[in-house]
Parts: C-alpha cells; sequence; structure tokens
C-alpha cells in the first residue's frame, strides 16, 4: 500500500512540473519501465532514488509524502 502512495504521489507531481514519463526516467537516470513501476505501485523507490525525485521535482519529502 505505502508504495502504491509513493507512486500516485510521484506520478501528480511529476505532471504538476510538466515532465512526461520519458523526460522525467531520462533525468533520474532510471528507465521508463521503472518509473512505471514505480508510479504504479509495483515498486519502492530507494532512499537515493527518492532525494533525486525530490530535488529534481522541487519538493520536500515531507511534501511527496503528505496525504490530505
Amino acid at each position: 500500500m505505502e508504495e502504491l502512495l509513493w507512486g500516485r504521489r510521484i506520478r501528480a507531481f511529476r505532471k504538476l512540473k510538466g515532465y512526461t514519463q520519458e523526460e522525467f526516467a531520462k533525468l533520474l537516470g532510471i528507465s521508463v519501465s521503472v518509473l512505471g513501476e514505480i508510479e504504479r505501485g509495483n515498486r519502492k523507490p530507494s532512499d537515493e532514488l527518492l532525494e533525486q525525485v525530490t530535488d529534481t521535482l522541487g519538493v520536500t519529502l515531507e511534501e511527496l509524502t503528505s496525504i490530505r
């Protein structure tokens, strides 16, 4: 369940910032298929990847994990 929440939040912020999956995956240095697995909740991002995601999107880890 936690993976699904991570994925939904990452996808929402990615779209909000105007990145396609291809663009965002390239910036993170991962494949589109790995990003897709994360966004669908099938894979949990590593701590290192989460740091890259927050840096690239310009959000804090708290913003990424907050549930409203």
